[in-house]
């Protein structure tokens, strides 16, 4: 038996240029198994070709590519997104913007829910469409898919059709010139500040035009509720997730915007502010 093409041997490999857990999803992904599987096949003997492939992607994961873009998808909220250097990379933050604004939504278009209506919904700056299309799959509803990226409405295209959920996609910059009315208005806007210090990770690797938000972080929150007055039904949901230290903007800006409304910050899953909910129906608490 080749010593040197056995899973075991290919995971010692790569161990010695990352992290064990990234060298086992790496094979794992190529071998179309879930990395605890390799440990029963140990063994097993690897066609070069993929010994080749694999390891042309522990250098580059080595050299500091994400292995999301390395793999090409991203599980988010149960279904796997395709992405590519692109699109922002789905994170688990804003899968607890999804949850909240599910479990929101119920509350506030319970009526329309019950009556089986479809909510129409639109997500600003889209990316991969995984806010989008996993409300699509959650709520009976109409979604627009809203990215000025042509290669980003491509990914959330390719997503559409994998995941069989149909959208409407839309090149346009948030909500300018559009006339059409939402029930909900979801977003994760860029919203890191032009100066802030990141991960080189991701400052080097996902597209800095879905991670800056200008001078203070705000600008898109901004273009967003200027408009949005146009843009929502009388009873509506606005939904962002902003950075941490962002909820008192957020609180500042709605108030010069908007009028007759509530609003509430939603902690993530670390305890960190992360959502912002925006809403007329005063029953809501």
């Amino acid at each position: 038996m080749n010593k040197e093409n056995r899973v075991e041997d290919l995971i010692a490999y790569a161990k010695g240029y990352v992290h064990s857990d990234l060298a086992k999803m790496l094979l794992a992904d190529l071998l179309n198994i879930n990395s605890l599987e390799l440990l029963t096949i140990l063994d097993k003997e690897i066609d070069p070709e993929i010994i080749n492939e694999y390891k042309r992607r522990v250098e580059e994961l080595s050299l500091g590519k994400p292995i999301q873009y390395i793999i090409g998808n991203v599980n988010f909220y149960g279904n796997k997104f395709y992405c590519n250097p692109n699109t922002l990379i789905p994170r688990f933050e804003t899968e607890c913007l999804v949850e909240k604004t599910i479990e929101k939504a119920k509350i506030i278009f319970e009526d329309k829910i019950n009556r089986k209506e479809k909510l129409d919904i639109i997500d600003l700056g889209t990316g991969t469409g995984c806010i989008g299309l996993t409300l699509k799959s959650k709520l009976d509803s109409n979604v627009t898919l809203v990215d000025i990226s042509e290669e980003a409405l491509k990914v959330a295209k390719r997503n559409s059709e994998e995941l069989q959920l149909e959208a409407k996609f839309l090149k346009n910059n948030m909500l300018e010139n559009i006339n059409d009315k939402f029930d909900i208005i979801i977003s994760n806007p860029p919203y890191i500040k032009d100066d802030e210090e990141i991960e080189d990770i991701v400052k080097n690797n996902e597209p800095h035009l879905a991670l800056y938000g200008g001078i203070d972080g705000l600008k898109f929150y901004r273009e967003i509720l200027s408009n949005v007055k146009n843009n929502i039904k009388d009873n509506y949901l606005i939904a962002f997730e902003i950075g941490d230290t962002e909820k008192e903007d957020l609180f500042k800006l709605a108030k010069e915007y908007l009028v007759n409304y509530n609003i509430e910050c939603i902690k993530d899953y670390t305890g960190r502010d992360r959502i912002i909910f925006i809403y007329n129906n005063e029953e809501i608490i």
